[in-house]
């Protein structure tokens, strides 16, 4: 077991009190908003008086063999503390082989990787889940067209939405999505006259208790943070939703989504690939958006996790950078950590932990905030009375 601690990432949309709260750190007035636990090289926690990148990159033996076999001596996974206070924008990942493409392309064009216009920053794909600490506001996939248009036409705005919306009614549903959103992102007077139209329509029904309401507190939400943008226009093609405490999301590649508020804990591939689509003044790559996009309606991938006994619950996903299981321990029983060939990172939430070793043996003790990373082949129990998260590589031969 090696103590590990994470790389806080201060961003305009990050809560100065959630994280703070979590790690039992004074909030210092900036926005914290991630908390990486990992070793991506941009941002790589701290361990044994140097970083984690560079501890494995010396002991790859440490990642276990099979991940070093189908990995390249890479940890494959990054978990994450995130806290929104505001809407982040509108984005969506890619695949592997979009990754490699994007990358390949942007460094034979020579854009330096901290070029602000840089788009594919690593080759790899970024899968990602994220499991609500609070009460947590989505936004992922398209929304049924025909559902869509039946929101804005029971808003009835003051300006007619005809011109942008009329595709979701006459045009198949992926033609029309694609068709209204690209026109989204070529924002004019026009456009803003409609989004300006659908906010005064959107005031009556602030604290409805209806669709319509939430509809309406979505647009009025965004345009707190993005005053008259017509990325809200696109964002309200979206399906959105409220994830409970505990529940997960999978946000696999293709798929537009953004996170509007809360608090939870992410796992991701170890990759910082974003493709943005709207509501953020950083750089928009259309080309590369439409290529990756998925426009047909869906329905967000919310996950509830499986138990698998002794307090631990395993979110199930077919992702192979990683994995996560949710602990919830009592001090009447002892856990064995799972994936015991691969290189693991535990991360204690709420409450303190007991880490043993397969004789019994106490090897230390983990409260609130504290992280640990484990070695492959370690053998480790648990015990005590905590809410915590422990994230693998998601190679399902070795779980």
């Amino acid at each position: 077991m090696r103590s590990l601690t994470g790389i806080v990432k201060n961003y305009a949309w990050g809560s100065p009190t959630a994280i703070p709260a979590i790690l039992g750190t004074v909030p210092d007035e900036t926005p914290q908003a991630e908390y990486w636990l990992g070793a991506h090289d941009s941002a790589p926690a701290k361990v044994d008086g140097t970083t984690l990148d560079r501890l494995l990159a010396d002991e790859p033996q440490l990642l276990g063999g099979p991940v070093n076999e189908r990995f390249g001596g890479k940890l494959p996974f990054l978990m994450k503390i995130l806290a929104a206070a505001q809407p982040l924008s509108l984005q969506a990942h890619p695949s592997a082989e979009q990754a490699e493409a994007g990358f390949a392309a942007e460094e034979a064009r020579g854009v330096p990787v901290d070029d602000p216009k840089r788009t594919f920053k690593d080759t790899w794909p970024k899968p990602e889940v994220l499991v609500a600490l609070s009460p947590f506001e989505a936004l992922a996939g398209f929304r049924d067209p025909k559902r869509t248009v039946a929101l804005f036409d029971e808003l009835q705005p003051r300006e007619p939405l005809e011109s942008l919306i009329g595709p979701l009614r006459h045009r198949g549903a992926e033609a029309g999505l694609a068709e209204v959103f690209l026109e989204c992102l070529c924002p004019d007077d026009e456009h803003k006259a409609m989004v300006n139209g659908v906010l005064a329509a959107a005031l009556p029904h602030e604290h409805d208790k209806s669709p319509l309401g939430d509809f309406a507190r979505l647009a009025l939400r965004l345009d707190e943070f993005y005053p008259s943008d017509p990325g809200i226009l696109a964002a309200l093609l979206l399906n959105h939703f409220t994830l409970k405490p505990g529940q997960g999301l999978r946000v696999q590649a293709d798929v537009l989504h953004a996170y509007v508020q809360g608090t939870g804990i992410e796992i991701m591939a170890s990759s910082d690939n974003v493709v943005r689509g709207g509501l953020t003044h950083k750089h928009i790559d259309v080309k590369a958006l439409v290529d990756l996009l998925d426009f047909s309606p869906s329905t967000p991938q919310i996950i509830t996790p499986t138990p698998v006994g002794g307090g631990l619950a395993r979110y199930q996903t077919p992702d192979e950078q990683f994995a996560l299981w949710r602990a919830e321990l009592s001090p009447d029983r002892t856990v064995t950590l799972p994936a015991q060939q691969m290189s693991r990172i535990l991360l204690v939430i709420e409450g303190h932990v007991d880490v043993m070793d397969a004789r019994g043996q106490h090897k230390a003790e983990l409260v609130q905030g504290q992280s640990a990373f484990f070695d492959a082949g370690e053998d480790v129990t648990l015990k005590g009375s905590c809410l915590a998260f422990l994230a693998a590589p998601g190679l399902h031969e070795a779980i």
